[in-house]
């Protein structure tokens, strides 16, 4: 039995593939997400390398230590049910 087989699907890790003027690209599993800065306003002013410091410390956890911003898919997926979160 190979690893995959015994632990299900193996996915490739949560990762950066793009900023603009406008937001950024995330890639997760086998989708991919744009999180406009309106919307997720954390990311607008940081530093690069703070953006692209991810990590995924559990499938749909998403977490930027050097930001301190914990995001879960949900939340990424469909910000206007977290109208608050996504104002801060």
């Amino acid at each position: 039995m190979t690893t995959s087989e015994m632990h299900g699907t193996v996915t490739s890790p949560a990762e950066i593939s793009n900023i603009s003027p406008n937001g950024l690209w995330l890639l997760c599993g086998d989708r991919e997400y744009f999180l406009p800065y309106d919307q997720f306003p954390w990311f607008k002013d940081a530093p690069i390398k703070h953006i692209f410091n991810l990590e995924e410390p559990h499938p749909g956890h998403l977490y930027w230590p050097d930001l301190d911003v914990d995001l879960s898919l949900e939340i990424i997926q469909h910000p206007e049910r977290f109208p608050r979160l996504a104002s801060a």
